[in-house]
């Protein structure tokens, strides 16, 4: 490479381009959409318009988020999936409103996670996939209102308690981290498999790449399924109107293989 040459330019973002690209959501929300739009800086022009309450910089080249991100205090939602993101400012912890923030597909790893993280005590959601994270901060087991967390495709080889019994958690993704397959750790193995198979992310909103991956793992549920203890089969009673207890159980897990079956193949 020649001396002083630099990477690519990427689109520069203007006030007006970033005002034409608010969007009122189906609820009523402000979100600015500037998704893959070929950034490669944090455009600091859209401080300026910090009232929103959604944010999205997903599918771009951003390699910095500035403490400035601290300025929107109304966010409830922030992707920024898909960049080159290294490190997050410790700033992002003043985001008291935020409920989802997706982090899959960038270049994180433990030292790049701030323990400011730790104070979004309204987060919802918490996408870390497909980064280079093996270890995960106890921190996080502060953030009692998770429903939500994935961390498939890293670098872990454990789940700290704090975080796997979070009391409001209802979906843990963790496939493909190197786990210990030790005898030993059976137990622990199989505590994540009961938790993985439940998705975190809605297919629109993932990149090609990790749709592509959720594909390949729908794949082999079956295989995961084989590896469980056989139970004995529960009856059907599929002409009740109001179906008692027992079926109602069969229909749940009915309607979560549905789902499971309708991801594109």
């Amino acid at each position: 490479m020649a001396k002083g040459r630099k990477g690519p330019k990427g689109k520069k973002i203007t006030l007006k381009i970033a005002k034409n690209c608010i969007k009122v959501t189906f609820d009523g929300r402000r979100r600015l959409d500037l998704s893959k739009m070929g950034i490669t800086t944090f455009p600091k022009c859209i401080l300026k318009l910090n009232e929103v309450e959604e944010l999205d910089l997903s599918r771009n080249m951003i390699k910095k988020i500035p403490e400035s991100i601290a300025k929107f205090q109304n966010l409830r939602w922030l992707d920024l999936h898909s960049n080159l993101i290294e490190k997050l400012p410790d700033s992002i912890g003043q985001l008291g409103t935020l409920h989802y923030l997706n982090l899959c597909n960038n270049k994180l790893t433990s030292n790049s996670l701030p323990l400011e993280l730790r104070d979004l005590k309204n987060l919802r959601t918490l996408n870390l996939g497909l980064n280079h994270i093996d270890n995960l901060p106890t921190t996080l087991g502060a953030l009692k209102e998770l429903h939500e967390v994935g961390v498939f495709d890293n670098l872990l080889t454990s789940i700290p308690t704090s975080i796997a019994k979070l009391p409001k958690l209802k979906k843990l993704n963790a496939k493909r981290n190197p786990f210990p397959k030790d005898d030993e750790d059976v137990a622990f193995i199989d505590s994540i498999k009961r938790l993985e198979t439940l998705y975190l992310v809605e297919e629109k909103d993932l990149c090609g790449p990790c749709l592509k991956k959720c594909q390949e793992a729908r794949d082999k549920l079956n295989k995961i399924k084989g590896m469980a203890p056989a139970q004995a089969r529960k009856p059907n009673f599929t002409n009740l109107v109001s179906p008692n207890s027992t079926a109602k159980e069969s229909q749940e897990e009915w309607r979560l293989l549905q789902r499971l079956l309708e991801l594109p193949s």
